[in-house]
């Protein structure tokens, strides 16, 4: 397919029925400042947990663990530096990129990233509750807030985006 044939992404229109006068690369320039906002918060958070899970290794207690909370801790491990990788993935991308006229692309594919490590971050701080509460109070009450974890993201990220959208589709029909 022509690249001038192909359907245009919707970063890539210029559509100003959303209320806002702005071009296509405009439009761009907004949602990659927009994604970076959103990575900052997200690599605080993963910084915080991943300086906890480094630092966790090297208490006297460490050795308490058993094999499960063992493992459970290296799999959070893996899961830690794997967020930090995909937070920074956009970042590198761009410098990539920058100055090539690909900012929609550019913008397409760190919004799928940021997806894949908001997913990332959502198991790692399951899984950092569900250890901390395994360890310290016992595996019952870890699993208790393995569930209550689980459900608490579903509800946020899921279910209350959810609502809000229906609420606006029937305030707008």
């Amino acid at each position: 397919m022509d690249p001038e044939e192909r359907p245009l992404h919707p970063i890539e229109r210029d559509d100003r029925v959303d209320g806002r006068d702005e071009t296509p690369n405009e439009r761009a320039d907004r949602n990659w400042d927009e994604l970076l906002q959103e990575l900052r918060v997200m690599q605080t958070g993963t910084q915080i947990l991943t300086g906890f899970l480094l630092a966790v290794a090297f208490q006297p207690r460490f050795t308490e663990l058993d094999l499960f909370q063992r493992d459970v801790y290296v799999f959070l491990v893996g899961l830690a530096a794997l967020a930090t990788i995909l937070a920074l993935a956009p970042v590198g991308m761009h410098r990539a990129l920058f100055g090539r006229g690909r900012k929609a692309q550019l913008v397409r594919i760190a919004a799928r990233i940021v997806r894949i490590d908001l997913i990332v971050i959502a198991a790692l701080t399951v899984g950092v509750t569900t250890l901390i509460i395994d360890f310290t109070i016992g595996r019952t009450a870890g699993l208790i807030a393995l569930i209550a974890s689980i459900v608490v993201v579903l509800a946020l990220w899921l279910a209350l985006p959810s609502l809000a959208r229906r609420a606006k589709d029937v305030t707008q029909s």
